[in-house]
């Protein structure tokens, strides 16, 4: 049975992808090359939220991941970032389903609309649901990322 990991993280730096890098490295998620996939969960898988990511393989590797992202500038007025990924699970597939904004609230309702429809749609059983919502105040002069991803087990060679 695979694990997929749930982590959030928070990254400032003075570029935005330095940002959004730091807030991978946040969850120890900064040296994959990332690929996003839509919201399927395996049936054979198991959820683990987790502070940070364990090693997953050698960098540079390809891992698949469910993201959730958000990013200010230094001129932006904003006063809170969110990112947040939601999943329903039973005992067979399950869905995740993402947002993010600048209101933490809003970003989880949007994440419970989501689920609701998605559920809505397929003829599954859910039995248990949560939600991972990351948030942070940007950091004035600076770029802020918050992320929230769903990291799919060990990381794979590009080649």
């Amino acid at each position: 049975m695979s694990t997929i990991y749930v982590a959030g993280g928070v990254g400032v730096a003075p570029t935005e992808m330095a940002a959004y890098d730091a807030a991978l490295a946040d969850i120890n998620l900064h040296n994959y090359n990332l690929v996003r996939v839509s919201s399927v969960i395996p049936a054979a898988a198991t959820l683990r939220v987790v502070d940070a990511a364990p090693d997953l393989g050698p960098a540079g590797n390809r891992l698949t991941v469910v993201q959730s992202k958000t990013v200010s500038g230094p001129d932006d007025a904003v006063d809170e970032l969110a990112a947040a990924i939601g999943w329903a699970t039973g005992p067979g597939p399950g869905l995740f389903y993402e947002a993010s904004g600048t209101d933490p609230a809003a970003v989880e309702q949007a994440v419970e609309q989501g689920l609701d429809a998605g559920c809505g749609l397929r003829d599954w059983a859910f039995t248990d649901r949560d939600t991972l919502v990351s948030t942070t105040r940007p950091v004035e002069g600076s770029y802020t990322a918050v992320v929230v991803l769903a990291a799919y087990g060990e990381s794979e060679p590009v080649f």
